[in-house]
């Protein structure tokens, strides 16, 4: 029996560090949950770049979903907490908007968190044929997180926040976000 290959890391995301001192910095940041979205964290969201010990303290690296995220502030802040109230004193958390953000780096641990949270989580496979116009249209189908039903329709492109759209399901009626592929 041979071992199944590891998944592939999405182009671009980001891998926890390999030194020990810069583990812990990035074991810090990955607890600290997204301001909109609290049932994730920062790293099941793909947001956290990277982390590095420095002699006094911290250099983190985050990436918001979108450039005109206004839940970054408030990540920053809450990485700079969480780092000084385990005794670094010098932190600096850094936003990198290169390259951009992508649902691909979500980790699948976050995806099913969405989805437990009710938020369709960001899914390429289920495409149905959409309706025509000056040619073919590809349509997606979101699967619903209360009822696992395809039969779901967009309410608004632009939901809570400007990464998730709104759905409602037509099986069970509910209403629910979906959290865009970007």
């Amino acid at each position: 029996m041979t071992d199944a290959p590891a998944p592939a890391t999405p182009a671009g995301a980001a891998t926890r560090p390999e030194a020990a001192a810069d583990r812990r910095v990035w074991d810090i940041a990955a607890t600290v949950c997204d301001p909109e979205v609290p049932v994730l964290t920062l790293e099941d969201l793909g947001i956290l770049r990277s982390a590095r010990a420095t002699e006094h303290g911290a250099i983190v690296e985050i990436t918001p979903t979108y450039s005109g995220c206004p839940a970054v502030g408030r990540m920053r802040d809450d990485v700079t907490d969480a780092l000084t109230e385990r005794g670094y004193t010098d932190v600096s958390v850094r936003v990198v908007l290169s390259p951009a953000w992508t649902t691909d780096w979500m980790t699948e641990d976050g995806k099913r968190k969405l989805e437990e949270y009710g938020i369709a989580p960001p899914d390429h496979s289920h495409r149905t044929p959409g309706p025509r116009f000056g040619g073919t249209r590809v349509a997606l189908s979101v699967k619903c997180p209360h009822c696992d039903s395809l039969d779901t329709r967009e309410v608004t492109r632009f939901g809570s926040t400007a990464c998730k759209a709104h759905y409602v399901c037509r099986a069970c009626l509910e209403p629910f976000d979906y959290f865009k592929v970007l």
